[in-house]
């Protein structure tokens, strides 16, 4: 094969971005270029693209694990809604507030690998179930009406400025994507991802802690989902209810088309980075 997938999806990529500069591309009366090729809407672009783009790395390894967890998309608007109600009701600064927020993240998780591990009910069931679960407890908590904002600016600069020269939410992206390759492609622990996803029997015979790896995956997708609600929150200025709706299914996507086997045992990292950026249309 001369074109990995990855290339060709780099290549449609590519082809995608210069569609849209000639199209979307214009001059005006004064000789200012606006449209999709100036500076700041590639990085609106790159900005509203990294929840997804977090999102689809932590599903990464569950998919590989011949998983699936519809639950992402409501735990973050969860974890969004408590940070803003840790902070503004609380009295707890930012930092603390934080720290709840992805504690709670990682909690969510650790529901669905207990129900997945110890119980042996299908993850397609047990995060359906979650995924009504952590919205309806987001509604209940904000009564569907309560909005928290007023964030400090300290805040809103994750999501909202600017660092070395890119906005500040994507080097959080681009952190989180070269952690999560090395644990895929680079650990023995994440290479094992593969074998249970490919033959989660032959992995017990070969002696790999099935149970403790599979409830791993689930935690790690919980905790990087409470780190995309923070973005989230700091970019939009608002934690309400609805964060997050649907965006599992924009990364289930991401993760499909990056390559990643939604029957488990083959996938990759770095294609997930190229296609988690939704259409600029």
């Amino acid at each position: 094969m001369v074109l990995r997938h990855e290339s060709i999806l780099l290549l449609v990529l590519v082809a995608e971005w210069i569609f849209f500069y000639h199209y979307g591309t214009t001059t005006n009366r004064r000789g200012i270029v606006v449209g999709f090729g100036t500076l700041d809407r590639q990085f609106d672009i790159l900005r509203h693209s990294c929840e997804i783009g977090l999102l689809a790395l932590a599903l990464t390894p569950v998919i590989l694990t011949a998983g699936i967890d519809l639950s992402v998309g409501s735990l973050l608007g969860l974890c969004a809604i408590l940070f803003g109600k840790f902070w503004h009701d609380l009295g707890l600064s930012i930092p603390v507030a934080a720290a709840g927020a992805l504690a709670v993240g990682a909690l969510g998780g650790g529901l669905n690998a207990t129900l997945i591990t110890w119980l042996r009910l299908p993850p397609l069931i047990v995060t359906l179930g979650t995924y009504s679960l952590f919205r309806g407890l987001a509604e209940a908590i904000t009564h569907g009406a309560v909005t928290y904002t007023d964030f400090p600016d300290s805040f809103l600069f994750l999501g909202q400025e600017r660092w070395l020269g890119l906005p500040t939410q994507a080097w959080v992206f681009f952190a989180v994507a070269l952690a999560m390759g090395l644990l895929v492609h680079r650990t023995t622990f994440g290479r094992s991802f593969r074998a249970i996803g490919f033959a989660p029997e032959g992995a017990r015979y070969a002696g790999l802690p099935v149970g403790r790896r599979l409830a791993m995956v689930y935690i790690i997708a919980g905790l990087i989902s409470a780190l995309a609600a923070l973005i989230y929150t700091a970019r939009l200025g608002q934690a309400k209810a609805d964060a997050g709706t649907g965006y599992e299914l924009f990364a289930i996507t991401a993760v499909v088309l990056g390559g990643t086997s939604i029957f488990g045992g083959v996938g990759s990292i770095p294609a997930r980075c190229s296609v988690s950026r939704p259409s600029p249309c």
